[in-house]
């Protein structure tokens, strides 16, 4: 096991047991003329994490530890995406609708993409998940049963709702889940914070949360032991 200096107290991660899930990094969340813009946001928050990201997908590549990645979406005839979803709120861009990079948050298009600076490699997972959660509708709980899986290291947007979401269903699957702060990201400052804060409070009920040198710290001590 590794012990990382994490909040509320050490996280003890299993390394042939321990997987990163990299939550909708995706072109129409982070990118100017995506769906995320057309909400009203101010997608540079967003955009200001790629990096740290980066760095954190590196450290689980160069150690063989599975990384999985998702992607937030529909298929082209939204027969997927309930009305109460796409009909909400007043954008100036629907899900579906044809943006600057396609349409909006369906498959295939280009806005649904990952970012080039994270994209998956060979051999990494993909989850298209149709929901917040990346385990609704999915096939994330077999393939982490598949990998072995037992503990979560947690990166991706936005930390309020689709990474606390995914970190809730994976509490209740039995998962223990790390939260890499600098790796996660919301449009808004507040709600990145209380989320950090419901997330960590009574003693961890929903996981961890550490900053990604924490993370780094931990894995180089063990290696050089």
């Amino acid at each position: 096991m590794i012990s990382v200096d994490a909040t509320p107290f050490p996280f003890p991660l299993s390394p042939g047991h321990t997987a990163l899930v990299v939550i909708d990094m995706q072109r129409d969340f982070v990118e100017p003329g995506g769906f995320g813009e057309s909400l009203g946001n101010d997608v540079t928050r967003l955009q200001a994490i790629i990096p740290t990201v980066g760095r954190l997908i590196a450290l689980f590549r160069e150690r063989g530890w599975p990384v999985i990645h998702t992607r937030e979406g529909h298929r082209p005839d939204l027969g997927d995406c309930p009305p109460a979803k796409r009909g909400r709120g007043n954008p100036t861009l629907r899900i579906g609708d044809h943006g600057p990079m396609g349409r909006v948050l369906i498959h295939g298009e280009p806005g649904h993409g990952i970012v080039d600076e994270l994209a998956p490699i060979d051999g990494e997972i993909v989850i298209d998940k149709p929901g917040k959660g990346a385990f609704y509708a999915t096939s994330l709980g077999d393939e982490l049963a598949r990998l072995g899986a037992t503990h979560l290291v947690v990166a991706g947007v936005t930390t309020e709702v689709c990474v606390q979401t995914t970190m809730r269903e994976a509490n209740d699957r039995g998962f223990d889940c790390l939260l890499i702060e600098d790796a996660t990201e919301s449009y808004f400052p507040e709600f990145k914070a209380a989320a950090l804060k419901m997330i960590t409070a009574q003693g961890a009920i929903v996981g961890w949360t550490a900053p990604l040198s924490a993370l780094e710290t931990a894995v180089a001590g063990r290696a050089a032991a």
